[in-house]
């Protein structure tokens, strides 16, 4: 795509030129005008240049391609297309975005599918204190292996669930998981969040409210 892209507007430019030549006009006479107009009109054309190299730099380092997942500021979705000027991105919603180039490279991107296919998803869970921590990792572990879209044969890390701290109301436990298709990582997020809601409330654990302890002092006794 990128070799076609390059080709198609370096032989435009070509025939452009050619076709000058053949008609009679002066090619260094129109050179020498367009030098000077470049000095008026240079400031005004300073983001389509700087989209237009973005562009090219885009189509030949390719950190981003056609099919891939990237956020891009507050846009998810898939790259459906890269030109000269801007990149066409359809979100979750299937709304077509158009990013100039000059985003993708100045800003910060997050290609999600850049060294593999696979997908990662996180999930913070905080049961009661008193819980039984070794059942909590079984049973969030577990939950996460059952799913379809959960990798368990090798290709990636296996599901892992991690117990990560001593919350102001709560043990902090945190669940990684790798999965086959990024796009779905919302539809599995869901799906994981609505089976641990299950077996916690049919093996009696609990996720606690923010609890504060308030301890009243009674000053007039002190009188």
């Amino acid at each position: 795509d990128a070799l076609v892209t390059i080709v198609g507007y370096t032989g435009f430019t070509i025939s452009l030129l050619v076709g000058l030549s053949i008609g009679g006009v002066n090619i260094t006479g129109l050179a020498v005008v367009a030098g000077a107009l470049s000095v008026g009109i240079g400031f005004g054309l300073q983001s389509i240049a700087n989209n237009f190299i973005s562009g090219i730099i885009l189509l030949f380092e390719r950190p981003i391609k056609a099919g891939d997942f990237v956020s891009v500021g507050d846009v998810e979705g898939i790259v459906k297309k890269i030109s000269i000027r801007a990149t066409e991105v359809e979100t979750l919603d299937n709304q077509d975005m158009l990013i100039p180039n000059s985003e993708l490279i100045s800003g910060r991107v997050t290609n999600w599918v850049l060294h593999n296919p696979y997908g990662r998803i996180i999930i913070e869970i905080g049961v009661a204190y008193g819980s039984d921590v070794e059942k909590v990792k079984e049973i969030l572990e577990n939950v996460s292996s059952d799913h379809d879209q959960v990798i368990t044969d090798g290709r990636a890390s296996p599901p892992k669930a991690l117990f990560m701290g001593f919350g102001d109301s709560s043990l902090d436990f945190q669940l990684r998981v790798r999965i086959i298709d990024i796009k779905k990582r919302y539809d599995v997020l869901s799906d994981l969040n609505f089976e641990i809601n299950k077996i916690f409330n049919k093996e009696g654990i609990t996720i606690p409210f923010p609890q504060r302890d308030i301890h009243i002092k009674d000053e007039s006794k002190k009188k």
